[in-house]
């Protein structure tokens, strides 16, 4: 393995809803779910596809035991169990590019399709910016008495609430937990150094002055764990693979941060998917490398506490290093990895993974303000700065905390972060072009593929869907569910032809099964 793996994000989106409190969040959210679906229904499309809860299993844990009550079907549905089915509608969507839109937990949440690199994940990723900013304005221009709904991709609301951006990413089934969790605690420790969205405030609720680098690092409160919500680990064991459980772990990471910049997303999928490379093939543990860190907790929090990246952590070996030290020791071993591994015959993503990686270190170690064109907490940490100095401003100035959230309003026109990056000031790794067509195009290169394309070509007939299946109604006795254990199969290559030869989804059921 190297960087590339089947991949994905999810994104729960801050919501406003100006003059209305914040009870009514909940109905904005699914307004803003069921506004996209009927924005982008074909017209005289009746059947609605519902989300498949069937083969959910959000509380079966990693460690070896389920929690499981029973059905999970409410479990899984969320906080949208707080309003009726009249109020929420669907709340729930299938997107013909393979993606999810739902609510979950009073949040407008996008869930990105599978995709094989960080590159395709900052692609789709960017999409549901996309899909939100289109998604209110439909709700605004067609719901009565709607109004503004404004949509922000951050973490905290900063009066002690989180809502998260979560990574996931398939892994070998035989890989040991426990050296996944000896591994990647502190490679997350300290992975915010590049991957932090910034942010005015210390502490959950803000109240402490001053900036710091990660937006999530203050709601975290053990090292392992199952929750998402309360009582937040640093390393999530839910055990919910969405794919062959034989074969396949799917690792759920609710650590970091949400990110606008494309360098930040890239480095944060591309660095992570490389460390899980190394330790599905032992590389930490048979090269007797071991860079644990000492209450890791709280290494957490004083990494993103000092904006000026002097802070130290102790590792268990008794060394101190700052948190870009420790990042270099994990870029070191990665390219003795690489070099060792796959020699001349690395591919060109890990490659620039590998240079992006050791160039945005260096440069933290020389001159961190010299990356504002890359890497979201600097880009923010400079304009606050710049404020603060034409305006005489003090960390806790109201001001400085409306220029925080508006770096990461969704609206072209409004957002800081995107009113940077449409006048060059942000280096991308992606087109306009890119972003625009995946919105409504699949990955080709995982079964997204196939469940996008079943949508939009037999939309009537799906019934559900899910990560793993794709179930039909052909007005037949029963349903016809098409299973899609197998991540990297419903591809282009092996669809395609089969798609195009089945003009209904009847005919498409029947060539499946042999029929």
């Amino acid at each position: 393995m190297s960087v590339r793996r089947v991949m994905g994000t999810e994104t729960e989106y801050g919501i406003a809803v100006p003059g209305q409190s914040s009870a009514t969040h909940m109905l904005g959210s699914s307004q803003i779910v069921n506004s996209y679906l009927a924005a982008t229904s074909a017209a005289g499309r009746d059947r609605r596809p519902r989300w498949d809860f069937e083969e959910e299993s959000p509380l079966r844990d990693a460690r070896g035991f389920d929690n499981s009550p029973g059905p999970v079907v409410g479990a899984a549905r969320d906080a949208a169990d707080t309003l009726s089915d009249d109020e929420i509608g669907l709340a729930n969507v299938i997107l013909t590019n393979g993606a999810r839109l739902y609510v979950d937990h009073a949040h407008p949440e996008y869930s990105t399709p599978e995709v094989t690199n960080p590159r395709d994940a900052v692609i789709w990723d960017k999409a549901g910016e996309l899909v939100m900013v289109r998604a209110a304005e439909h709700a605004a221009a067609h719901i009565p008495g709607t109004g503004l709904i404004q949509l922000y991709k951050n973490n905290t609301d900063n009066k002690g609430a989180s809502y998260g951006f979560h990574e996931n990413y398939l892994m070998q089934r035989q890989t040991p937990f426990a050296d996944i969790v000896r591994y990647l605690t502190p490679f997350f420790v300290s992975r915010q150094v590049v991957a932090g969205a910034g942010r005015v405030g210390i502490g959950q609720d803000g109240r402490q002055h001053g900036f710091q680098i990660s937006q999530r690092a203050d709601f975290f409160e053990v090292e392992v764990g199952l929750e998402t919500t309360l009582k937040r680990p640093i390393i999530n064991t839910r055990d919910e693979p969405h794919a062959d459980p034989e074969r396949y772990r799917r690792l759920h990471v609710i650590i970091g941060d949400a990110n606008m910049s494309e360098i930040s997303t890239y480095l944060k999928l591309g660095t992570t998917s490389l460390v899980l490379a190394m330790i599905e093939e032992r590389w930490f543990a048979d090269n007797g490398v071991d860079l644990g860190v000492e209450a890791p907790v709280a290494s957490l929090r004083a990494v993103s506490h000092d904006p000026t990246l002097a802070q130290q952590v102790t590792l268990r070996d008794g060394r101190r290093l700052t948190g870009v030290q420790l990042q270099m020791e994990f870029q070191e071993q990665a390219r003795k990895f690489v070099e060792d591994r796959y020699g001349a015959d690395a591919d060109e993503q890990t490659l620039d993974v590998l240079a992006r990686w050791e160039s945005v270190l260096t440069r933290l170690t020389d001159e961190p303000m010299s990356l504002s064109r890359e890497l979201d907490w600097v880009a923010k940490l400079e304009l606050l700065q710049g404020y603060r100095d034409r305006e005489g401003l003090d960390w806790d100035a109201h001001k400085l905390q409306l220029v925080d959230i508006q770096y990461s309003d969704c609206r072209p026109e409004k957002g800081l972060y995107n009113r940077l990056a449409a006048r060059g000031r942000m280096e991308r790794i992606v087109t306009d072009a890119e972003i625009e067509a995946a919105v409504t195009e699949p990955p080709t290169d995982t079964r997204a593929y196939f469940r996008g394309r079943c949508l939009a070509k037999y939309g009537d007939d799906v019934a559900a869907a899910s990560w793993d299946s794709v179930i039909f109604d052909v007005g037949r006795e029963s349903l016809q569910r098409v299973p899609m254990l197998e991540p990297l199969r419903g591809t282009k290559a092996h669809v395609e032809q089969l798609l195009r030869r089945c003009e209904t989804a009847a005919q498409l059921v029947d060539e499946i099964a042999g029929r």
